[in-house]
């Protein structure tokens, strides 16, 4: 088992950078394909980023790519999210999850894992 503590969230202005992280605990963290999802009020939750247990693979939602890049230091058992040119579209209550399955997952029935969130909010 694993647990995903998220930290990183605040206040920007649109335009800004902010950069999540997800500090997990275990020996194992190298075991796991990670992934950021994202909830904003009223919406359902929804896919953001992941990434493969080894960081070479990556994948990102549409409204994110270019903009946001997920990565991962295994030595550390952390997964990270550069988030640059922040639109106030991107508020949200940031996830961080965990899969054990093999292959990556854009689907949050796919994690097994989840961080409690961190609050993204951009203002216009």
């Amino acid at each position: 088992q694993v647990q995903l503590v998220e930290s990183g969230g605040g206040l920007v202005q649109a335009g800004d950078s902010l950069r999540l992280s997800c500090a997990a605990s275990g020996r194992t963290f190298n075991n796991y394909r990670m992934g950021w999802f994202r909830q904003a009020p009223g919406k359902e939750r929804e896919f953001v980023a992941a990434i493969s247990r080894t960081g070479v693979s990556t994948y990102y939602t549409d409204a994110v790519k270019g903009r946001f890049t997920i990565s991962r230091d295994n030595a550390k058992n952390t997964v990270y999210l550069q988030m640059t040119s922040l639109k106030p579209e991107d508020t949200a209550v940031y996830y961080c999850a965990g899969r054990s399955s093999v292959g990556v997952s854009t689907t949050s029935i796919g994690y097994d894992y989840w961080g409690q969130g961190t609050q993204v909010t951009v203002s216009s």
